[in-house]
């Protein structure tokens, strides 16, 4: 199996609803969240980020992307990694088209990579997971903003163990030139006091480097999970560095969604 250049883009699928549609107006807010985000910690090989509009989890991610500006010049391949929120996935879903789009302009997808890991089990090409979904796509004004020019290895994650996502993952894991991001909120509309135990019970479970994460605890467990066992089998510390929900950021307290960003890295 391969993936052939189309000559096609995705388009913004949920600019203008999870985010600003003028580029303009999107800089200013994507270099708001992170000029108020610490840019001091760990060298990241990955980062796990919520995916949510981003009056409610944008200061949450923002937290992780800061980390990469010393980093501007020497990433320049991101494989990031996502659920499938509006179509029923069984597996990993790889676009066909050339480049993913975004108010602040196209974002090259990297082509050879796509084909390396093509050819994986449970890896198939379907464009349809990747159309309409938000996940990835939220992620990439702050690629966008941190970055110098890299090239993209999106990857739609549905039903899967942590296995054939870790198979992936060790494919194009790269070096020092290859980040890994995984996009997952956490725990869905609980009263804000139930959502803080959930929610905290999770990320000892992350940080543990636990791939056993369930849809209940995080919406992109499935991606995540892989992540997990990469670093656990590597030896990579997981580290908390934000941890709220939307009832701290933009919402009510009835019925609140958990977000967490956490840096993946040696010693």
């Amino acid at each position: 199996m391969s993936v052939p250049g189309t000559g096609q883009i995705r388009p913004p699928a949920v600019a203008g609803l999870f985010y600003p549609a003028a580029a303009d107006e999107l800089a200013r807010e994507v270099a708001g969240m992170l000029d108020a985000a610490p840019v001091d910690g760990p060298r990241p090989k990955a980062l796990i980020v919520p995916h949510a509009g981003y009056v409610y989890s944008g200061p949450v991610a923002a937290h992780a992307y800061a980390l990469l500006h010393a980093l501007r010049d020497e990433i320049t391949r991101v494989v990031l990694l996502g659920p499938s929120h509006r179509v029923p996935l069984q597996g990993i879903a790889l676009p066909s088209v050339d480049a993913f789009e975004t108010p602040l302009g196209a974002v090259p997808l990297d082509q050879a990579a796509l084909a390396e890991v093509a050819g994986l089990d449970e890896v198939r090409v379907w464009d349809d997971p990747h159309a309409m979904d938000h996940a990835l796509e939220v992620q990439l004004p702050f690629l966008q903003s941190v970055l110098g020019e890299f090239a993209l290895v999106p990857l739609a994650v549905g039903r899967c163990g942590p296995e054939p996502v870790a198979a992936v993952l060790e494919r194009v894991w790269g070096g020092p030139e290859t980040l890994l991001v995984v996009s997952t909120d956490l725990s869905h509309f609980h009263a804000y006091t139930e959502a803080r135990e959930l929610d905290a019970a999770t990320v000892e479970a992350i940080v543990h480097r636990q791939s056993t994460l369930t849809g209940e605890q995080a919406c992109g467990c499935h991606a995540l999970n892989g992540l997990l066992l990469c670093a656990r089998r590597r030896n990579l510390v997981v580290e908390l560095l934000d941890l709220r929900n939307s009832g701290d950021t933009a919402g009510g307290r009835d019925r609140v969604v958990g977000y967490a960003s956490f840096a993946v890295h040696g010693d």
